[in-house]
C-alpha cells in the first residue's frame, strides 16, 4: 500500500487526505501548528492518522508521495530533506488532478484571479454545467474530486501551488497579469516568480488554450522569449486584436477563430478597468466551452463580485466605506485607487513583501486626501507618502483606524481599506482584516 503524507492540516490538506483514503493510500497528516477542531472531526471520521504541533520525521520520510500545503516554503529543512531523498513533494492541484477526468480551467495571476475564477464559475453554473469552483478559494479541490466529482473545474491557482505540479494540465489556462508579489518566497528575483506563474502552461499542448493580458509587458516579453505550445488568446483594453478579446466602440468584442461575439460594456455589474479585463478573460473561457452569448450576458449582469475586493460596505453621513482587504500587493491597490471617483481617505499597511510604492504616487497625489497607516511597522509608507498628503496618521488596530477615518472623512468622500500588504502582523488573514473593518464600521 502506497504511503501519502500530507503536510498541513488545513482545507487543502484534509481534502487531500480524504481523496488519498478513497484512492487506497495509507495516509498520515502532519501539521507543525494546531489543527482546527472542524478538521480534527473529519480526520477522526475517516480514521486518518494525524499529528499537530510537530513533524515526526520517522513518519514522514518514509512516504511514497508528499502533498505540501502552499503555505509551507520549499526552503523548510524537512521539505529539502524529502526532495534530497527523492520523495516527490507535490501540491493539492497536482494530486487531485490525477483522479478526475474533468475539463479544467486554471486561473492564475498576481491580481484578479479570485474575481475571474468566481465569474467564470458563475457563468458555467448559469449555463447549467456541473462545475466545481476550488483551488485557492472555497472548498478543497481534492475533497470535491473524492466526494462529488464534476464535469468541469474552475480553479484559482497560486504560484505556490504551481511550484508543486508535475503533470497538471488545464485545458484552458488564464493568466490575468504578473506584478511583483510574494518575492520573499522567490529570493527577491522577479524572474523566478514569473517562471512560476507560467508553469500553468508548461504541460499544455496545441489543443489547449492560454488566455492572457496582452497589455501586460511582463507577460508579453516572457512569451516572446519562452514560447508555449498552447493556442494563445490575448485580451486588451488598449488595441484591437486579430484574435482574442478587445474593446471597439465601447463594446467588448471576442474573436475566436471565425466566431465573433459582441457585448456592451454597460452590461458589467462590476466597476473599474481591471474588471473589464477579468470579464474578458472569463467570457473568453466561456466561449471556448461554447456557452451561449445570452447566458454569458445574463451572468455578467447578475455577478456580485468577490468579498473583500472593492466591496461597498456602508454609506454613513454621505461617506462611502469600501473594503478592499484582498489587495495584498501594490498592483491591486493601484486598481482600487484608480477606480476611486471621490476624495479618498486611504487605510494602508501590514506586512510589506518588498513593495515599491512609487507606481502609486500619481494616483495618491490626484485622489488621496489623507492616509491612515495600519501596521506594526509603517516606516516605509511614511517615507513614501509623508510629503505627498496633508494628513497622515499611524494606527495599530482596526477599530482605531476606522474611528480616525470617520473623523477625517467629509460629505462625499470615500474611506478605502486597500492595504497593499499582507495581513499577518495584526490579523489572521485578509478575510479577518476585511471582516474587522466591516464590524468596526457597523459600530460607528
Amino acid at each position: 500500500m502506497k504511503r501519502l503524507v500530507v503536510l498541513g492540516g488545513g482545507e487543502s490538506g484534509v481534502g487531500t487526505a480524504i481523496l488519498g483514503i478513497k484512492e487506497g493510500f495509507q495516509v498520515f497528516v502532519s501539521d507543525k501548528g494546531p489543527v482546527k477542531e472542524e478538521y480534527k472531526e473529519v480526520l477522526k471520521h475517516y480514521k486518518i492518522e494525524w499529528e499537530e504541533l510537530q513533524h515526526t520525521e520517522d513518519k514522514i520520510l518514509n512516504a511514497d508521495v508528499v502533498m505540501k500545503s502552499p503555505g509551507i516554503p520549499d526552503s523548510v529543512p524537512l521539505v529539502v530533506t524529502l526532495k534530497e531523498t527523492g520523495v516527490p513533494v507535490i501540491s493539492e492541484i497536482e494530486f487531485a488532478s490525477r483522479y478526475t477526468k474533468a475539463i479544467i480551467i486554471g486561473i492564475t495571476g498576481s491580481n484578479g484571479k479570485t474575481t475571474t475564477t468566481m465569474l467564470t464559475g458563475h457563468i458555467f453554473k448559469e449555463a447549467g454545467l456541473g462545475v466545481g469552483i476550488a483551488g485557492n478559494i472555497g472548498d478543497s479541490y481534492a475533497k470535491m474530486v473524492a466526494e462529488r466529482d464534476h464535469d468541469y473545474y474552475v480553479l484559482e491557482i497560486s504560484s505556490f501551488q504551481l511550484d508543486g505540479i508535475v503533470d497538471f494540465k488545464p485545458h484552458i489556462a488564464v493568466l490575468t497579469n504578473i506584478t511583483p508579489d510574494h518575492l520573499d518566497r522567490y529570493d527577491y528575483e522577479f524572474d523566478k516568480y514569473i517562471a512560476s506563474k507560467f508553469r500553468i502552461a508548461m504541460n499544455q499542448t496545441k489543443d489547449d488554450y492560454l488566455i492572457y493580458d496582452a497589455d501586460d509587458e511582463v507577460i508579453v516579453d516572457w512569451l516572446k522569449k519562452n514560447p508555449v505550445r498552447s493556442k494563445l488568446l490575448p485580451f486588451s483594453l488598449e488595441r484591437k486584436l486579430e484574435e482574442g478579446a478587445f474593446i471597439e466602440d465601447d463594446k467588448i468584442i471576442i474573436k475566436i477563430e471565425n466566431n465573433t461575439t459582441e457585448m456592451s460594456r454597460d452590461a458589467l455589474a462590476l466597476e473599474g478597468k481591471h474588471n473589464v479585463k477579468n470579464t474578458m478573460a472569463a467570457t473568453t473561457a466561456a466561449k471556448l466551452i461554447s456557452i451561449r452569448k445570452e447566458t454569458i450576458r445574463r451572468s455578467i449582469e447578475s455577478f456580485q463580485g468577490a468579498e473583500h475586493r472593492l466591496e461597498k460596505v456602508l454609506k454613513i453621513h454621505h461617506v462611502q466605506y469600501v473594503n478592499d482587504s484582498k489587495a495584498t500587493n501594490v498592483n491591486a491597490t493601484y486598481y482600487a485607487l484608480d477606480s476611486m471617483k471621490t476624495p479618498t481617505v486611504w487605510i494602508v499597511g501590514g506586512v510589506d513583501k518588498g513593495n515599491d510604492y512609487r507606481e502609486l504616487m500619481p494616483l495618491v497625489r490626484e485622489k488621496v486626501k489623507a492616509i491612515i497607516c495600519l501596521g506594526k511597522d509603517n516606516s516605509k509608507i511614511i517615507d513614501a507618502f509623508g510629503n505627498v498628503v496633508d494628513l497622515m496618521v499611524e494606527t495599530f488596530a482596526m477599530d482605531q483606524a476606522v474611528k480616525v477615518a470617520y473623523k477625517i472623512a467629509e460629505r462625499g468622500d470615500t474611506v478605502l481599506l486597500s492595504p497593499a500588504c499582507a495581513s499577518f502582523d495584526l490579523f489572521e488573514n485578509y478575510m479577518d482584516r476585511g471582516n474587522q473593518f466591516k464590524a468596526a464600521i457597523k459600530k460607528l
